[in-house]
């Protein structure tokens, strides 16, 4: 049962992060772009709301809840500090209304999909490193396709000459081609390591109930390197990096969620 504190605060950050993303999207196409300040305030009220329900619902009890929607809450928090954090450096603005939207609905599944998948992680020092590079490595790669996903529609509204992304305030190609290969080269580090670590750390990586995991994430992790070595080496861009990145994405997620959506959703 969850308990009424988690439920507010989870309402709460739902409603911050839907009023976020209205601020948003008002002005996507304004020559002077969104008003930093009134959003900035409402993401960051979001993501503390966020935090709180969060970890009210990860230490419900003596162990910690790590159920699949709990561990996809918790992504999403990490990417959205993440997006929050780069707009200050970076144009992102039409990539934060889906980062909030994604966490709006994960925190909500975290609250009204509690089924328990307790572990005491206090014990297990070595699959804490393990899941926080898993989590930050997935964050990342997610946080590129989302990239890949927005240079590839500028690029197709450049080559049709559409005036209002020649006259908007959203970020010039190159800059956006270049924060993809950057974010690719550092996710893909991270699942690496990620991988390194589980074969460390844990014991169970290879046997029946986890090799698809681990098959699933070499997959991906090589579909990732492919991409790479194709840009430095052919200079691919564009829709064929878009598709390589979204197959590999497809692929982790898959390796990090799938089993566990079968037996926590479908059984």
């Amino acid at each position: 049962m969850v308990d009424s504190a988690t439920i507010l605060f989870a309402l709460l950050a739902c409603a911050l992060y839907i009023a976020a993303s209205a601020v948003l999207m008002r002005r996507f196409f304004h020559r002077e772009g969104p008003r930093d300040g009134i959003n900035r305030l409402l993401a960051i009220g979001a993501i503390a709301g966020h935090a709180a329900a969060l970890f009210l619902a990860i230490n419900g009890g003596d162990n910690q809840n790590m159920t699949m929607a709990n561990v996809l809450s918790l992504v999403a928090w990490l990417m959205t500090i993440s997006m929050l954090i780069s707009s200050l450096y970076f144009q992102n603005v039409i990539l934060l209304p889906v980062v909030f939207g994604l966490s709006a609905v994960a925190i909500l599944l975290s609250v009204f999909v509690p089924d328990a998948y307790a572990i005491n992680i206090a014990l297990k020092p070595g699959l804490v490193i393990h899941i926080t590079l898993s989590l930050f490595a997935y964050g990342t790669l997610i946080i590129a396709l989302l990239y890949a996903l927005q240079v590839n529609y500028i690029g197709g509204k450049l080559k049709q000459k559409d005036s209002t992304i020649l006259h908007s305030s959203l970020p010039p190609l190159m800059m956006l081609d270049r924060i993809l290969i950057k974010l690719l080269y550092v996710g893909t580090g991270l699942l690496f390591i990620a991988i390194v670590s589980g074969g460390v750390f844990l014991d169970d990586m290879l046997d029946k109930q986890h090799i698809h995991k681990t098959v699933l994430s070499v997959i991906a992790l090589a579909v990732y390197a492919t991409a790479l070595i194709g840009n430095a080496i052919w200079g691919w861009r564009g829709r064929t990096l878009m598709m390589l990145v979204s197959v590999s994405s497809v692929v982790l997620t898959l390796a990090y969620f799938g089993s566990r959506f079968v037996r926590e959703v479908l059984l």
